[in-house]
């Protein structure tokens, strides 16, 4: 919204440009206070008039202290100011906890014992010193029983933001190298020291430096002293050195304002702390507490959603956003038969609306992981219709499915150069050019298994020796599967390739599940040419759409809920509303968990201005079918809040859990005769009959497999290829 500029020294009108619930932030006095801000509130709009209330009362700027996340909402905070109050606006300190944090250092470098002009590691900086640790301590980086320098580099980090203990972290994080835990404490240790005799910090030295200068009885008296005024954005996504950091800065005036919403804490695997702000009252006694309430963004209807959803929260403060805009509809809950028939659901939904005037770019899908975006991508591509993924890179451009995909190529075919080149790229001791000499063996055999007999004359130099015998031992045990695309993708996962994810990602679990959706989405080849070719085909139509794309061509977006947050769209689809997968299979594991997924559903609630709506599939999988339970937020709340639709796909009925439905036809191609009878555990005999086998899923699904004493064959679905044919 924009501001009216005041150059004229006109005294603003705050009651005019503020509702009563801003107006009474902006006239608080003296003392610490908690502003909480629901989502579409009003918040920046708030502190924006706040800054200027207090230099209109004389406070100078430069005894103001705003602090936030981003530059980009610090520039943007200022930037209202000057446009309310002009020139006088000039000379707040505002910025980033870092950016903050490294001019306090370099005033009072000296007394942490730095010079004055030490240099910041960047997040690349810092890993390469840790790799040059590890080194140094005689570990082999490419050990696969050992963590990479990105995984050591995350480990340490999460352990001085969140002030957890180190083996703490490890066991939560990667519990996988507890194992190596005394070892990781040694680089931890030699890290920090290097990093003092170099005369260099890192981005968690900023925070962790100044919080300790801050604390320093004399040097920190001394900068609080020098900022009258605290006000500190988003304080919900604090860490717990950064809430030291606002404690300290603010003790000897305590005007500190803290402006967040314990509702909107999504980030606690980055190390913020939701009890931050719920201790807010408590650590500052006598502290205000005010409510922004009123919601400028979404309907009603969306809000009575998103209210009732955030209810079940035990650690909150208790609130209900009130929409300042009119009826609209109700959020529109949809149960599909299938992952493919929700995105074209959603597909046939988005056209709609584009014909109805809404923009592309007024539309966004959003999903709790990046995996649940795959079968929705194909869909858009096939479609037609543009898009922008945020949060990460498109399904296939994913560097762990490529990976993957490779392996499945050389199987297919062994003069793959390329697929070649990848996949021994990745062996322990393995370069390009060792890679490029055995690609020129391998590819002069007709199949790999040819290539990996006892016999064959493939000449690998010992350092890359123990690698190739890896790579070996991977390839024999895919040939010795049934060569369906599937079955194949789990066996390269679970391989020594999962070993791989462990040790060089710290978010290997994320891409553990992206290779799981592709395996789902695998079951309905029957061969592997088809699946492959398929992924072919959809590379390049997505390379061709995107060099026909024109620079400000309309785009709706595709967007995981923690990049949307802060966003708004008129209508929004929050998709793959399962249990196990939204809340997600972890946060089943304790209260904690589970509050943070409910706020997470909040915030995707609230990026709707005007629709809503909000899908699942009824099963996962093709060939062994799993039902799914819906997600435990959709079915804590009042079914009067949604609009229900229930889509049919071959023989099943999508709808509430306690309604699964079955009817008892079948189709011709489906091999069951009519007096076939079916065992299907929980729901007796039917005709044709299915029975039940354990699902691999969750206990949350059941799984079923096709006939009893059936050929293990499946029924050919149509593929992506034929249907971009059928357009």
């Amino acid at each position: 919204m924009t501001l009216p500029q005041n150059t004229q020294m006109v005294p603003i009108d705050y009651a005019k440009a503020l509702n009563q619930e801003q107006l009474d932030v902006v006239l608080h006095g003296d003392g610490p206070c908690l502003v909480l801000a629901g989502a579409g509130s009003g918040k920046t709009r708030t502190l924006t008039y706040r800054v200027a209330y207090l230099i209109e009362k004389g406070v100078l700027t430069e005894e103001i202290l705003l602090l936030t996340f981003t530059n980009k909402a610090a520039r943007e905070m200022i930037e209202r100011v000057e446009g309310v109050l002009g020139d006088r606006a000039r000379g707040i300190w505002g910025g980033t906890f870092h950016s903050i944090g490294s001019r306090f250092l370099r005033m009072y470098a000296e007394v942490l014992g730095y010079n004055r002009s030490f240099s910041i590691l960047d997040a690349d900086d810092a890993k390469d010193l840790i790799k040059a640790v590890m080194k140094d301590a005689n570990i082999d980086t490419k050990d696969k029983r050992f963590p990479s320098k990105n995984v050591v580099s995350d480990i340490i980090s999460y352990a001085r933001n969140t002030q957890k203990p180190f083996a703490e972290v490890v066991e939560m994080k990667h519990p996988h190298f507890l194992h190596c835990l005394k070892q990781l404490e040694e680089i931890a240790e030699q890290y920090h020291l290097r990093k003092r005799e170099a005369n260099v910090m890192d981005f968690d030295d900023l925070l962790t430096n100044v919080a300790g200068l801050l604390e320093d009885p004399i040097h920190g008296e001394r900068l609080s002293e020098r900022f009258k005024y605290v006000l500190v954005d988003e304080y919900q996504d604090t860490n717990t050195v950064q809430a030291r950091i606002v404690k300290a800065i603010s003790r000897v005036h305590a005007n500190v304002i803290a402006v967040g919403d314990d509702a909107q804490s999504i980030y606690g695997f980055r190390g913020a702390d939701v009890k931050n702000i719920l201790a807010f009252p408590k650590i500052w006694n006598g502290a205000k507490t005010f409510k922004l309430l009123t919601n400028y963004r979404s309907t009603p209807e969306i809000l009575d959603l998103a209210n009732a959803s955030l209810e079940h929260n035990v650690d909150q403060f208790q609130k209900d956003l009130t929409a300042l805009k009119d009826h609209g509809a109700k959020p529109v809950l949809v149960s599909c038969s299938s992952a493919n028939q929700e995105a074209k659901h959603i597909a046939d939904e988005i056209l709609k609306q584009r014909k109805q005037g809404t923009d592309l770019a007024n539309i966004a899908v959003l999903f709790r992981s990046s995996a649940h975006s795959q079968t929705l991508e194909f869909e858009l591509i096939r479609r037609d219709i543009p898009y922008e993924y945020r949060g990460g890179q498109k399904f296939f451009e994913r560097a762990h499915i490529k990976d993957v995909l490779c392996f499945l190529r050389v199987i297919n075919n062994p003069k793959d150069e390329v697929a070649w080149l990848r996949i021994l790229g990745l062996q322990v001791g393995i370069g390009a050019t060792t890679a490029a000499t055995l690609v020129q063996q391998l590819k002069t055999f007709d199949t790999v298994t040819d290539a990996l007999l006892p016999g064959a004359p493939i000449r690998v130099p010992s350092r890359g020796k123990s690698g190739f015998d890896e790579l070996v031992t991977i390839l024999k045990e895919v040939q010795s599967q049934v060569l369906l695309p599937s079955v194949l993708i789990r066996t390269v996962t679970s391989s020594t390739y999962q070993d791989y994810l462990e040790r060089e990602y710290p978010n290997y679990r994320e891409r553990l599940e992206d290779l799981e959706q592709l395996a789902s989405f695998a079951e309905s080849y029957e061969t592997l040419d088809a699946f492959l070719a398929d992924i072919a085909l959809y590379d390049e139509v997505v390379a061709t759409r995107e060099q026909a794309q024109r620079p400000n061509e309309e785009r709706m977006i595709l967007s995981t809920i923690h990049q949307a947050k802060g966003l708004e769209w008129d209508t929004v689809f929050i998709i793959h509303l399962t249990d196990q997968s939204f809340p997600s299979a972890r946060a089943l594991s304790s209260e904690e968990g589970i509050e943070e997924e409910r706020r997470l559903f909040y915030v995707a609630v609230t990026r709707a201005r005007r629709m809503l709506y909000l899908t699942y599939p009824m099963t996962m999988g093709y060939d062994a079918l799993s039902f799914c339970q819906p997600s435990t937020f959709l079915e804590e709340v009042s079914s009067r809040l949604f609009d229900k639709r229930e889509l049919r796909e071959g023989r099943f009925a999508a709808g509430p859990r306690s309604s699964t439905a079955f009817t008892d036809s079948y189709d011709e191609g489906d091999g069951f005769a009519e007096d076939d009878v079916i065992q299907l555990d929980g729901f007796g005999e039917k005709r044709p009959s299915w029975r039940a086998k354990p699902s691999k899923e969750s206990q949350a699904t059941t799984t079923l497999w096709k006939k009893k004493d059936s050929s293990p064959e499946k029924t050919p679905s149509k593929s992506f290829l034929r249907s971009i044919e059928d357009l």
